[in-house]
């Protein structure tokens, strides 16, 4: 019975054994690798495995691009793998490549995929060109008139200058730039209506793939539209505002005028305070004088008169002369 115990327990780690070698040792990818006729070794996979590569990352694509006839290594793809790269997409990028007769090199496509661009896709697109609508150009004409303006860029991603060149968004400022300036040196909106192949050929002109991962093919304008006017709006907006310049200035001159109108009359109000004040003192003066013998009951008598006919000649010029009563002279 212990016997039987002691062999049961023996056959239980043997087994263990077993799916712990199996698990730490690929065998099947080893077994599909050598009938893909891909020599890789049981000691590489367990390398594999002690650096934390999963195999299968590494084989699959191995056998992938042995079939396709392409000669890659596997120190290559785990080199890959370890740098953070995408292995698989870089394989199914060379063969494209290859099968499009595009020569692209290992160390090129894996630069290429580490950089963070699709690899895959740029090799499709060099087969197959990319075709970018621009958002909707407004630009305005020397009449003033706007034109509202949607262009199609044909392009083919340049493999050559993929890694550290300018993506989509920069093509689409650099053809709106030229749409801009294209149609703000025409001297009317009804010339680029008339030849919306003039911008194509100056956006064309001016080189806008420099520098760029894309080779530009074709220009296209698919859409022109007229817009506002804005010269005249611009010209509304002046003389709007000269207007209202206008009127502040005027404003101003009013409120010094009104201020000045105020200052006179306060000048004018102390005056005839002052006068009024000069009037009080008069009789004052003139009893002094008669006390003193300065001045005469005759002349007393004369400046009564002058006072009465002074009095009467303003009442005229006030009431035209209409029922007045002349003031008696003083006899």
């Amino acid at each position: 019975m212990v016997s039987l115990i002691g062999s049961g327990f023996f056959l239980v780690l043997i087994i263990a054994a077993v799916f712990l070698f199996l698990n730490f040792v690929p065998i099947g990818l080893w077994v599909s690798a050598l009938a893909a006729n891909v020599h890789v070794g049981i000691v590489t996979l367990v390398g594999m495995r002690m650096r934390r590569v999963v195999p299968s990352r590494i084989i699959l694509p191995l056998i992938k691009a042995n079939k396709a006839g392409l000669d890659v290594s596997v120190n290559q793809l785990e080199a890959h793998y370890l740098a953070g790269g995408n292995v698989d997409k870089v394989v199914d990028a060379l063969i494209a490549a290859h099968r499009a007769q595009i020569p692209l090199p290992f160390e090129r496509s894996a630069a290429i995929d580490l950089a963070g661009r699709d690899v895959l896709e740029a090799v499709q697109m060099s087969v197959n060109p990319k075709v970018i609508e621009t958002p909707i150009v407004s630009a305005v004409a020397k009449n003033g008139i706007e034109l509202k303006i949607k262009a199609r860029v044909t392009v083919r991603a340049n493999i050559d200058r993929l890694v550290g060149g300018a993506g989509e968004p920069t093509i689409i400022a650099r053809v709106g730039e030229g749409i801009v300036t294209t149609v703000g040196s025409s001297e009317s909106h009804n010339d680029v209506l008339a030849n919306p192949d003039d911008i194509s050929k100056t956006v064309l002109g001016k080189g806008l793939d420099a520098g760029t991962a894309f080779e530009i093919l074709s220009i296209d304008i698919a859409d022109v539209d007229v817009g506002r006017n804005i010269g005249a709006e611009l010209q509304t907006d002046q003389a709007e505002a000269d207007k209202r310049i206008a009127q502040a200035k005027a404003e101003e001159r009013r409120a010094m005028a009104v201020a000045k109108e105020q200052e006179m009359k306060a000048y004018t109000q102390e005056m005839e305070a002052k006068v009024v004040e000069a009037q009080a003192e008069v009789p004052h003066a003139m009893a002094a004088a008669l006390r003193e013998g300065k001045l005469g009951v005759m002349d007393y008598y004369n400046l009564n008169n002058v006072q009465a006919d002074t009095d009467m000649r303003n009442a005229i010029s006030t009431s035209g002369g209409n029922n007045l009563q002349p003031t008696k002279p003083v006899k």
